[in-house]
């Protein structure tokens, strides 16, 4: 796991989530190494660190999308945290589960929206601003 690919994504991935991602990665190593470790490479290391977007729009993407997909809420939950790190502020994320109401139904932006009170109550817990 010492290859080019997987310190940009590790290094990505630090950058977006902070610790939180590195708790992810290390519960996969004893049962699913190989998945720790393509969750690094490919979407950290390869998709993450591309140009053309910043951190901060792909985080609206990724947050948008997991939304949409309306079963995913621990990885909507990190990637909340993700935005809020990279300067999404909270009435963007909100603003982003009105807009999958229009594109998702109202039960993936209900749920989306639940999902961001819980993420701003453990900030706000943790004395995070944003």
């Amino acid at each position: 796991m010492n290859t080019d690919r997987y310190k940009q994504g590790l290094e990505k991935l630090r950058e977006i989530d902070g610790h939180a991602g590195e708790k992810v990665i290390e519960a996969l190593k004893d049962i699913a190494p190989d998945l720790a470790r393509y969750t690094i490479e490919f979407p950290f290391g390869d998709v993450y660190s591309r140009g053309v977007l910043t951190l901060k729009e792909r985080e609206i993407a990724t947050v948008a999308a997991l939304a949409a997909l309306g079963n995913a809420q621990p990885q909507l939950k990190v990637h909340i945290h993700g935005a809020l790190n990279v300067g999404c502020t909270r009435q963007e994320i909100v603003e982003i589960m009105i807009q999958m109401a229009v594109y998702a139904g109202f039960p993936a932006a209900l749920n989306g929206t639940f999902a961001a009170k819980e993420v701003f109550a453990e900030r706000d817990a943790d004395g995070q601003e944003n």
